[in-house]
């Protein structure tokens, strides 16, 4: 299979379409990028290549395009056999980093042109509240997001990584949060993941950004953080709806 026909749509904000970055490096795989212009002005390609969701990430092989970043993860791992493995072999453990995946990073309920940067639901719906609200709503909104990242520290326990003592999966899957989070907190000056109430997650967040592949591969912080900023204006002042 030829590397070279490897294309991966994304944007450049997006860590949908990094976490699918992050795996075809672990598994040395050459690709072109396309860098679409999400949510505004879509490319004809993209529509062409996912009419159904008409969503980034598509990874494209050898001419067969295929969407959503998780399924995409998996493909990458089953194709490319040899070398760094990213799912688990055990049976049971695949299943256990689905389910957490799928805790963590489901985005199915929130739209793509609502906030490019934060668009999960279960670790995320009430963090999106928070975002997206002040006063007594946002505290409300507060106490279920610490909440759902606490339970999803229950995956971690004592582990270095998701996946053991290297990243994995789940790493990969959810490793944009220890990057965006904290510009998430800055902006709505909140604290949401800490040393009281998810210390081992938070040092999971420092421990994956010091991973060379992981922190090489991140957008411009400042880029990332004004666009964060603008979007919570804009939905204070209703000019998106949540």
């Amino acid at each position: 299979m030829a590397e070279k026909e490897v294309r991966l749509f994304g944007m450049w904000a997006s860590p949908f379409a990094l976490k699918v970055e992050w795996a075809l490096k672990l598994k040395g795989i050459e690709y072109e990028y396309v860098n679409e212009d999400i949510p505004f002005n879509k490319s004809d390609e993209l529509l062409r290549l996912n009419p159904v969701t008409q969503k980034i990430p598509v990874l494209v092989h050898n001419g067969k395009p295929l969407a959503e970043s998780l399924i995409i993860i998996e493909y990458i791992d089953d194709t490319w056999t040899e070398g760094y493995s990213i799912m688990p072999k055990d049976p049971y453990d695949r299943a256990q980093a689905r389910f957490w995946a799928k805790f963590a990073d489901d985005k199915d309920n929130l739209s793509e042109g609502a906030f490019v940067s934060w668009t999960s639901v279960e670790c995320i719906s009430a963090t999106f509240g928070v975002f997206t609200s002040l006063g007594e709503a946002q505290q409300k909104m507060l106490q279920e997001a610490r909440e759902a990242f606490k339970t999803l520290e229950q995956a971690l326990g004592s582990k270095q990584f998701f996946g053991g003592d290297q990243i994995g999966y789940l790493d990969l899957a959810i490793g944009w949060f220890a990057f965006w989070m904290p510009i998430f907190e800055e902006i709505a000056s909140i604290s949401i993941v800490d040393n009281e109430n998810a210390p081992l997650l938070k040092e999971w967040f420092a421990r994956i950004l010091d991973v060379d592949m992981i922190k090489t591969s991140l957008p411009p912080r400042d880029k990332i953080y004004e666009l964060s900023k603008q979007r919570r204006e804009q939905f204070l002042s209703g000019q998106i709806k949540p």
